[in-house]
């Protein structure tokens, strides 16, 4: 007889069994293993964020606020939220906490609910009114949480979509959840941040101002040591710096000023340019009612050429596009209108910079083209919608063009390019043209003139200097992405204008190798109705047959072997 049968024989084993399943649940709480059989593995963290985790010195705390009676979309996300969030913890162990909080719920020790400083912080709500049945009922939905670690505080959006909430874009959010939650850690656990350098001296609006709010302190200085360089007054752009930012000039660039860029490049540097090219600005459309686009001369095209694309002189407008408020009557009655000259934009790639991104929102924006620089690969970030068209300029762009529904026949081209990722070995623009006066310059500050850059280097062109920028209500600044004529109305919306620049600056720059979480893309796995219907009967006679007769195949079975192990045979 074996041990385990001598065992089970003797009068110790209950004692013995009890004993033997307390360790094995003790050592199962210490050393488990789970085995993911999705296809595109949503419940295995990637090598990225377990190292992030691993390396936790210190607890971080997450609030997520997603609790209520909610729809089924976002029911699913706080879901989501809580799965990944229970596989974080699995690696950092009780260096990470977590809780679900109502927004109504009011902060320790005020008299202030979550949801009010949500909102104060610009953590907008998604208002679901229109929604629900009852109609006039106002559900205010926060898919937001709040990660704190080391002292440090930052808010992490868990959902970019639009307010109407579907599959496609609860399944965007599933996919980049791990990502969000990681680079929040990093970001807040990161204590060499890299240098970027604000670019001043050509008209761009200043750090200090209002406009660059939202950009300067909720974008920049929270994950980056954030400089102001004037390319006119200072002589090179020293290679401490990681990025160079230029957002929105007005002012023509000098040879020297693209002669110190373009080495920056050729140094391995990274530059971010936000270019408005034609003046036309709503302030000239509020004042007069109608504003005359024009070229402003900033004098980059030779620049973008060599680099591998090119801003054109026209306007992009598409019937994809953000709301102004019109006199359409001219009795003093506004109506909110779409604006073809703000569009709003998504994208045709699959790039991990706008993969799962919500729309980003621009103001007189530019179309671009790519050119044929040799071994650069060109990526399209932002395009117009399938139904877009663009103007050549000089173009009268007046107010009164919205009392007439536009006519669609127009709009018949689509994906036009206003954002372009650049990447490859750039060639110099001053390449055999460097004159002796400026090659003097570079020696004289010991540097030597690079006509081609010696590894792989990367660039981001957006043609439209208004999509970093804020704007502002009642004299506060507002997030970035958001409509000031729309504000507090029923189209309130904040587009995805931050997280594309903050995912520009990720790309550009970021050490974290979050790329491969962010890359992850979650199958959407829907229903074949007409099969669903044709085959409705089968699987429901399948799902309550199979498990009735199972039981009783194994009752007989049973029964039979008992019979036969027990039934005494009387014939000796």
């Amino acid at each position: 007889m074996s041990v385990f049968g001598k065992i089970w024989k003797s009068k110790f084993w209950l004692p013995i069994t009890i004993i033997a399943l307390v360790v094995l649940n003790w050592l199962a709480s210490l050393y488990h293993a789970r085995i993911d059989f999705t296809n595109e593995k949503r419940f295995t963290l990637s090598a990225p964020t377990k190292k992030i985790l691993r390396n936790l010195d210190a607890v971080v705390e997450v609030d997520v606020f997603l609790t209520g009676d909610f729809p089924s979309g976002f029911k699913k996300l706080a879901l989501s939220t809580n799965e990944i969030l229970g596989e974080f913890k699995e690696i950092a162990g009780n260096n990470l906490q977590y809780n679900f909080i109502s927004p109504d719920e009011l902060m320790p020790g005020t008299a202030v609910s979550w949801g009010d400083t949500l909102s104060a912080t610009g953590l907008y709500p998604f208002n679901l009114k229109s929604q629900l049945k009852e109609g006039e009922k106002q559900q205010l939905v926060y898919p937001f949480a709040l990660m704190r670690y080391k002292g440090k505080t930052m808010p992490i959006r868990l959902y970019n979509g639009i307010p109407n909430i579907g599959f496609r874009e609860i399944n965007n959010a599933e996919a980049l959840m791990e990502y969000e939650l990681a680079n929040g850690i990093y970001k807040l656990g990161n204590e060499n941040k890299p240098m970027v350098a604000y670019s001043a001296g050509n008209g761009e609006p200043p750090v200090g101002s209002y406009i660059t709010y939202d950009l300067v302190e909720n974008v920049l200085r929270p994950d980056y040591n954030l400089f102001t360089f004037n390319l006119n007054a200072q002589a090179l752009i020293p290679d401490t710096f990681k990025l160079l930012m230029i957002v929105k000039p007005t002012k023509p660039f000098s040879e020297e000023a693209k002669l110190k860029i373009d080495q920056f490049v050729m140094r391995g540097g990274k530059v971010l340019f936000f270019i408005d090219k034609l003046n036309a600005e709503m302030d000239s459309l509020r004042i007069k009612n109608e504003v005359i686009a024009y070229d402003r001369g900033l004098e980059l095209n030779d620049l973008f050429f060599r680099y591998g694309a090119r801003i054109n002189s026209d306007l992009v407008m598409d019937l994809q596009s953000d709301r102004l408020p019109f006199d359409v009557n001219g009795d003093g009655q506004f109506e909110f209108l779409t604006w073809n000259y703000f569009p709003v934009f998504a994208s045709a790639s699959d790039h991990v910079i706008n993969r799962n991104l919500g729309f980003v929102s621009g103001k007189f924006v530019n179309s671009m083209d790519t050119t044929g620089a040799e071994g650069i690969k060109k990526t399209s970030l932002l395009s117009s919608s399938q139904n877009s068209r663009s103007i050549a300029t000089p173009a009268l762009i007046s107010g009164r063009e919205n009392v007439n529904a536009p006519r669609d026949e127009k709009f018949n081209k689509a994906n036009i390019p206003v954002a372009v990722l650049l990447e490859g070995r750039f060639k110099s623009l001053f390449a055999n043209r460097l004159s002796q006066a400026f090659n003097d310059s570079l020696s004289k500050y010991g540097s030597t003139f690079i006509p081609q850059c010696l590894y792989d280097n990367k660039m981001i062109i957006v043609a439209d200097g208004d999509i970093p920028l804020n704007s502002m209500q009642q004299n506060e600044p507002l997030p970035m992405g958001m409509n000031p004529f729309t504000y507090n109305s029923q189209y309130q919306y904040q587009f995805a204008n931050k997280n594309f620049v903050q995912n520009c600056l990720d790309y550009l720059i970021n050490t974290s190798n979050l790329t491969e979480a962010k890359a992850k893309e979650y199958t959407l796995r829907l229903l074949d109705k007409k099969k669903v219907e044709a085959e409705k009967i089968t699987w429901l006679l399948i799902n309550i047959l199979v498990p009735v007769i199972g039981v009783l195949l194994f009752a007989l079975a049973f029964q039979f072997r008992r019979k036969r192990k027990y039934t005494i045979n009387l014939n000796g």
